[in-house]
C-alpha cells in the first residue's frame, strides 16, 4: 500500500488488491516472489510458521475438487469418463493476495517482418544453422520453444510429410499428442543441420538415415540433447546485439495473429471462419475456446477501425458532392438572373422617368 499505491481490501480468509494508476506494472511479480521467499526460508528451516503468503482454505477447497466425484465417498472418475464436471483449465489461485483484473492478455503482433528482423538479429551474432532452424520452427508453427528443442529424431520420422513432426504440449506429460507443420525451405536447412553440424558432435558421426529414433533432434557443441537454458542464451543474445525486445514467446502470439489475418482474408463466409478458426484452436491444442477470443477482440478492433474509416471517407465524399452541387446551384441562379435582367424591357414612360433622373 505505502510502496506501490495499492488499495488492499479483505475478503473471507485472502485480501483483493487494487492497482491504482501509481501502481507499477509489477505488483504481480512481486507477489510471487515474496511467495517463493517464504517458501524457500520454510524448505532451509529458517522460518517454522505457515507461508503468509497461501490462504490454506483454498489449498483444501482446491484439493477436494480435484479428488472428490459425483458419487458420495468415491474417487472422481477420469475426464474421459464424461461423468464429472470438467476441471477448470487453470488451477484457483492459493495466493493469501489476489490481483483483481489481472487477466492474462496476449501480445497482439502485427509486424509482418518481425521473423525477418529476428533471423537477421541472429546472422549478427553468428548464429549456428542449429539456432537459424529452432528460431524458423517458431515463426512457422507456433510451437514453445521446448516443443521444439526437446524432440527426438523419431518424432520427426514418424510423421509422413517431412514438413511435420510430431511434439508434447502443455500438460500432455510426454505424450506426442500434436504436429508442427513448416516450410520446404526449413526443411531443407533441419536436414542440412542433421547431415552436417550435427553429425560432426554425435558421438557416434551418424546421418539421419541411421539415427536411432531416440536420439534428440538438436544437440550441444559437446554431443548433449540440446536443453532450453542452452538454447536461451543464444537467443538472448540476439536480441540484446540488436536492441529487440523479443521474449521466445512471442513468436506464439505473431503467429495466431498472422494465421487469424490468413483467415479472415480468405474466408468468404462466416461459416468458413468459424471452420478455420475451430482448425487452428485444435493445431493449437488449446483447452479453451476462450483462448482465441482474446485475439479476436484485437480484430473487431481493426475491423471497426476500418468501418469507420470507411464511413469517414464516405462522408467527406459527400460533403465534397455536396458544396460542389451548391455552387452548381449558385452559378445556375445567376446566370439566370443576368439572362432575366438583359431581356426585360422596361416601359416607356417608366424608361423615360429613369432618363429625367439622369
Amino acid at each position: 500500500m505505502d510502496e506501490m499505491a495499492c488499495k488492499v481490501r479483505e475478503k473471507d480468509s485472502f485480501h483483493f488488491v487494487n492497482r491504482t494508476h501509481k501502481s507499477p506494472n509489477t505488483v504481480n511479480r512481486f507477489l510471487s516472489a515474496l511467495k517463493s521467499f517464504y517458501k524457500l526460508m520454510i524448505q532451509l528451516h529458517h522460518y517454522s510458521y505457515l507461508n503468509p503468503l497461501i490462504d490454506t482454505k483454498s489449498v483444501m477447497y482446491d484439493y477436494r475438487n480435484q479428488t472428490e466425484g459425483v458419487r458420495t465417498g468415491k474417487p472422481r472418475m477420469p475426464n474421459i469418463a464424461g461423468t464429472e464436471d470438467p476441471l477448470p483449465h487453470r488451477r484457483l489461485t492459493d495466493s493469501y493476495f489476489k490481483l483483481v483484473n489481472e487477466e492474462w492478455q496476449p501480445k497482439i503482433l502485427d509486424d509482418p517482418h518481425l521473423p525477418y528482423k529476428v533471423y537477421q538479429a541472429g546472422k549478427q551474432v553468428n548464429w549456428s544453422l542449429r539456432e537459424t532452424v529452432i528460431a524458423r520452427l517458431l515463426f512457422e508453427t507456433g510451437a514453445r520453444a521446448s516443443e521444439v528443442i526437446e524432440v527426438t529424431i523419431g518424432d520427426y520420422r514418424r510423421r509422413k510429410s517431412f514438413q511435420e513432426l510430431s511434439t508434447f504440449t502443455k500438460g500432455s506429460y510426454g505424450r506426442r499428442i500434436k504436429f508442427l507443420r513448416f516450410s520446404k525451405d526449413t526443411v531443407k536447412l533441419l536436414l542440412r543441420y542433421i547431415n552436417t553440424e550435427r553429425k560432426s558432435v554425435d558421438d557416434l558421426n551418424r546421418h539421419f538415415e541411421t539415427l536411432p529414433d531416440e536420439a534428440p533432434l538438436f544437440l550441444t557443441g559437446v554431443g548433449t540433447p540440446f536443453t532450453y537454458a542452452a538454447w536461451y542464451y543464444h537467443w538472448n543474445k540476439a536480441m540484446k546485439k540488436n536492441q529487440l525486445k523479443i521474449n521466445p514467446h512471442k513468436t506464439r502470439h505473431w503467429f495466431v495473429t498472422t494465421r487469424l489475418h490468413e483467415i479472415y482474408n480468405i474466408s468468404m463466409t462466416e461459416t468458413e471462419i468459424a471452420k478455420r478458426k475451430n482448425e487452428l484452436i485444435k493445431y493449437m491444442k488449446w483447452k479453451q475456446q476462450a483462448t482465441i477470443n482474446v485475439y479476436e477482440h484485437y480484430f473487431d478492433e481493426e475491423k471497426c477501425r476500418e468501418a469507420h474509416d470507411k464511413m469517414l471517407e464516405s462522408m467527406a465524399k459527400k460533403e465534397k458532392e455536396y458544396l460542389h452541387h451548391k455552387e452548381k446551384k449558385v452559378e445556375k441562379r445567376n446566370d439566370n438572373l443576368g439572362k432575366m435582367t438583359i431581356s426585360i424591357e422596361l416601359d416607356k414612360d417608366i424608361q423615360a422617368l429613369f432618363n429625367g433622373l439622369e
